[in-house]
């Protein structure tokens, strides 16, 4: 097909898997590559690893030479630095890093596509299979991952490829990445149940796939392990009030830095299970996760053998105050705080609500307990305004402070609803996945007040023995309103809310009394 002033070519792309309707035509705007307003000190090029096979032998890898760049689109082409681009396109004065060729999907049975076999829950990873995800040369052909590792940061990568800080072709050394701690086999790790939202493997590729690694296939870890010390403000004051001892190994010092082991997950989601852990069937579950990401990834429509898909979301840390060995052995105590990101008090101290005082009660009483001979763990997730967003979060505080008769405990849930649809998206059923991962069998003491959390945890079948809401002296100064809100809707407590939940206001934008 011709272009159409060397800007745009047109291709058909046609969609067979179960939505005939998706049958469209897309037209790809590609950027004009400018030769003549390139710099004299170009770096070398590399073409992308995505298209080396489309490397003709009249183009020379590493080239400077705009004669000998094989083109990346239609614009590029060795004599057409005269084309003119159109004013909405800006010319680029980089070398280009793809060909022409764009492969929007792939499907089932194309020549060529040989997934690598997966069988999730398997306790035997060579057999369960590693994840491949990645599009490079060694591993496209055998990938059997929809998405990409990083989760959110997979669009940062993305732009430094783009902006050429990063070769497209790289592959991480994992050499000296291995954890700091030994974490499992667990016996739900060959559940495919019990953990569907994470790689329970995911720490461990440099060792069960080492051959597979050598081989040449692009492999990633999803989970690393590591320790630190870790300095909070409050905790040297509860060291210096007398409430935390210095014990050298888990309290270190008067400053009250904490020696901990921390890890951090990315989110490698395997589709059957979470359909069936949301109680929704796979297919509706892939169309949502296509048309509300702006079709962002086809081949969650077009191959439904692919069962895995690693989302672009954020993903959690794990902080353990004493020997990780402890989570999993039921003699041992553990005390527990599933933690959901709050930016706005977590970092920058807000006292909107009661997020940072409730995460450093938590970890006060995780110390305790290790301290004691058991063992404290921290889970934060990356859920921020409750899987909102912070921007829906801020929209709802103005609505709350500039509402008609206050802001009050009564529409707190509401002024959330009607800007967002739903009060709250954290859909805790696949947040115990994490502690089937490490191995918890029980909880001794919960630092929650979470009807949701509580739920989902006795409900994957680890027993909670002792649930603790947040001292009511530890409520920073505009948090009644959410405190009595929850409360009346059901959160654990230890006392109750008022019967007039009207009468719960919280301070306007200029009391500086409240």
């Amino acid at each position: 097909m011709p272009y159409s002033n060397g800007l745009a070519k047109v291709c058909s792309i046609k969609c067979a898997y179960r939505y005939p309707q998706l049958t469209s035509c897309v037209t790809v705007v590609l950027p004009a590559f400018d030769p003549a307003a390139s710099t004299p000190n170009l770096k070398p090029y590399k073409v992308h690893a995505y298209d080396n096979q489309r490397i003709d032998d009249d183009y020379v890898e590493g080239a400077t030479d705009p004669a000998k760049i094989a083109p990346a689109s239609p614009l590029l082409l060795p004599k057409a630095a005269s084309v003119s681009a159109s004013p909405s396109v800006s010319t680029s004065k980089l070398a280009p890093i793809y060909t022409s060729r764009i492969v929007l999907t792939t499907y089932p049975g194309q020549a060529g596509v040989t997934p690598i076999p997966l069988k999730w829950g398997d306790k035997n990873p060579r057999v369960r299979g590693p994840i491949i995800a990645s599009r490079l040369p060694s591993s496209i052909k055998l990938r059997n991952a929809t998405g990409a590792h990083g989760g959110s940061y997979s669009i940062y990568r993305a732009l430094a490829i783009a902006i050429r800080e990063l070769d497209a072709n790289h592959v991480p050394d994992l050499h000296n990445t291995e954890p700091v701690v030994k974490i499992g086999p667990h016996p739900a790790w060959s559940d495919p149940e019990k953990i569907v939202s994470i790689d329970p493997w995911g720490h461990e590729i440099k060792d069960v796939f080492e051959k597979e690694l050598k081989d040449g296939l692009d492999i990633r870890p999803t989970i690393a392990i590591t320790k630190a010390h870790m300095k909070l403000m409050e905790v040297e004051d509860l060291v210096k009030r007398g409430k935390l001892n210095v014990d050298g190994k888990i309290v270190v010092n008067n400053q009250g830095d904490l020696m901990v082991t921390k890890g951090a997950v990315e989110p490698v989601w395997y589709l059957p299970g979470i359909a069936k852990r949301f109680e929704v069937d796979e297919t509706t579950l892939r169309r949502a996760l296509f048309e509300d990401t702006g079709g962002m990834y086809p081949e969650l429509i077009t191959r439904p053998d692919l069962k895995v898909f690693l989302p672009p979301i954020g993903g959690l840390s794990i902080y353990i105050m004493g020997n990780p060995d402890y989570l999993s052995d039921p003699t041992k105590k553990l005390t527990l705080r599933i933690h959901d990101e709050c930016n706005g008090s977590d970092v920058f101290g807000s006292d909107i609500c009661t997020c940072r005082p409730y995460l450093i009660f938590g970890i006060e009483e995780a110390v305790k307990t290790a301290q004691e001979g058991g063992v404290g763990l921290i889970v934060y997730f990356r859920k921020e305004g409750r899987a909102l967003g912070e921007v829906t979060k801020y929209l709802v505080y103005n609505a709350r402070k500039r509402a008609e008769g206050g802001d009050t405990a009564a529409a707190y849930f509401l002024r959330t609803e009607n800007i967002a649809g739903v009060k709250d998206m954290r859909f805790q059923a696949t947040m115990p996945d994490v502690l089937h991962w490490l191995g918890i069998q029980k909880i001794d003491k919960m630092i929650s007040m979470s009807n949701m959390k509580y739920d989902a945890i006795v409900g994957s079948g680890i027993p909670i023995l002792e649930r603790v809401p947040i001292p009511a002296d530890m409520l920073p100064p505009d948090s009644q309103v959410e405190i009595d809100a929850k409360v009346a809707s059901g959160y654990f407590s230890h006392s109750q809310a008022p019967i007039d939940l009207a009468t719960t206001k919280g301070r306007t934008w200029d009391d500086i009394h409240h």
